[in-house]
């Protein structure tokens, strides 16, 4: 047994964290020459749907499940029970995380009492223990709302994290209003539901000048109303994720596995979120990591929950469907990971780090996740890239093959 990894080191723009040959005791039971050490990733969009929804995940499954995907650091949406629109509510969800957690994670306190949309949560009492302020699952309907929890959040030096989605454009939509939907019957969610509440919201980011982020972007028209914005220089970034850069309508089946909010869209969304992620548009891409029970994903697209899991496949698909092709370079994926996450949230990283075997070959299979939730529109899929440690904070939270 070596005490060392002869492994090359991707450290994106963050200098030079670790140094080739580097020594690392607690990874003793490696001695393969072929591995590559990563700095930590970084994914601001994730449920562990704790406290309230427990059967769906947990924080110890969840983080397990970050660290396996090489993840030492994660944010967590507020639609839980209670939601944490109060200290006291953050509090529940927090000595949560303090007890189970395995990785870093930062709570975003909601902008809303309730997230129902009528009252502003207390933004002041929570902006020391969150990591931003976000109504994820459902849009700010009202604009008076929506400039009052910006002008708060400015003064608090804290971002708003928008899940933007017009309520009266929905019509009792499930997927893409696209081909698929229009050839099986199905009842569509139109883009201008996502387009039209950033837009809205693009105005009152010039009103306030507030940091705005915004939610798994879907739609061709967000990438190019995000540009202009940026180009005028206002305090905007996105994301988005990668179900959206690998898959569009056209890959749908009749199976709870491909439902999602936003949906997956068409051909020419795709293509304009890949335009977006190579000329630096989109920022970074997070999973939306959102587990349901199995029988909550069993009803086909009209009657299954919402939502797929994906911190366990983020990288692997990435890599083997962007980086492998020459689509995107591997730099700019770690950059998408965990450099411009990290920054714009203002995550440490410390000495976190991953190692990965990027000469494994094998399927997705969801049995096989630490998640609780196992759907997946990548099941089956052949992946490269096995990630067969993470460390966060000097300890080893998941070694392949053991029980971290």
């Amino acid at each position: 047994m070596t005490d060392q990894i002869k492994a090359k080191v991707i450290p994106g723009s963050l200098g030079s964290v670790f140094s080739v040959g580097a020594s690392f005791p607690a990874l003793s039971c490696f001695n393969s020459p072929e591995y590559v050490i990563f700095p930590g990733f970084c994914d601001v969009h994730v449920h562990f749907r704790e406290p309230g929804f427990s059967y769906k995940e947990t924080i110890a499954a969840g983080s397990r499940a970050a660290a396996r995907g090489g993840y030492t650091a994660v944010c967590t949406m507020p639609n839980l029970n209670p939601v944490p629109d109060s200290p006291e509510h953050l509090r529940a969800q927090q000595d949560i995380i303090d007890a189970d957690a395995c990785i870093h994670v930062y709570p975003y306190g909601a902008i809303t009492l309730g997230e129902k949309g009528e009252v502003l949560a207390d933004l002041e009492g929570m902006a020391p223990g969150v990591a931003g302020f976000s109504d994820d699952g459902r849009g700010v309907q009202s604009d008076a709302l929506m400039e009052a929890a910006m002008r708060r959040a400015k003064a608090l030096g804290k971002p708003i994290v928008a899940h933007c989605e017009v309520n009266s454009l929905l019509r009792g939509g499930y997927i893409h209003d696209g081909a698929y939907a229009k050839a099986h019957g199905h009842r569509g969610i139109c883009s201008e539901s996502e387009w039209g509440q950033i837009a809205r919201d693009l105005e009152l980011v010039k009103k306030t000048g507030c940091a705005y982020h915004v939610c798994h972007v879907s739609a061709k028209e967000s990438v190019a109303l995000i540009r202009r914005a940026k180009a005028e220089g206002l305090d905007v970034t996105c994301e988005t994720g990668p179900h959206y850069l690998v898959m569009d309508d056209s890959d749908l089946k009749e199976d709870g596995r491909f439902k999602m909010n936003p949906p997956l869209r068409g051909k020419a969304d795709r293509e304009a979120l890949l335009q977006g992620i190579l000329d630096g548009t989109i920022d970074m891409i997070a999973t939306d990591h959102a587990p349901h029970a199995p029988e909550e994903k069993a009803h086909g697209l009209e009657k299954s929950a919402f939502g797929v899991v994906g911190l366990e496949t983020a990288f692997p698909i990435l890599y083997t469907y962007l980086v492998r092709p020459g689509i995107l370079t591997l730099d700019r994926l770690v950059e998408l990971l965990c450099v411009n996450p990290r920054k714009r949230f203002g995550l440490p990283l410390g000495e976190d780090y991953s190692v990965w075997d990027l000469n494994a070959e094998y399927p997705v299979d969801p049995a096989e996740f630490l998640s609780k939730g196992k759907a997946t529109p990548f099941a089956g899929w052949r992946v490269n890239g096995r990630c067969m440690a993470t460390v966060c904070g000097g300890r080893v939270v998941y070694r392949e093959n053991t029980d971290p």
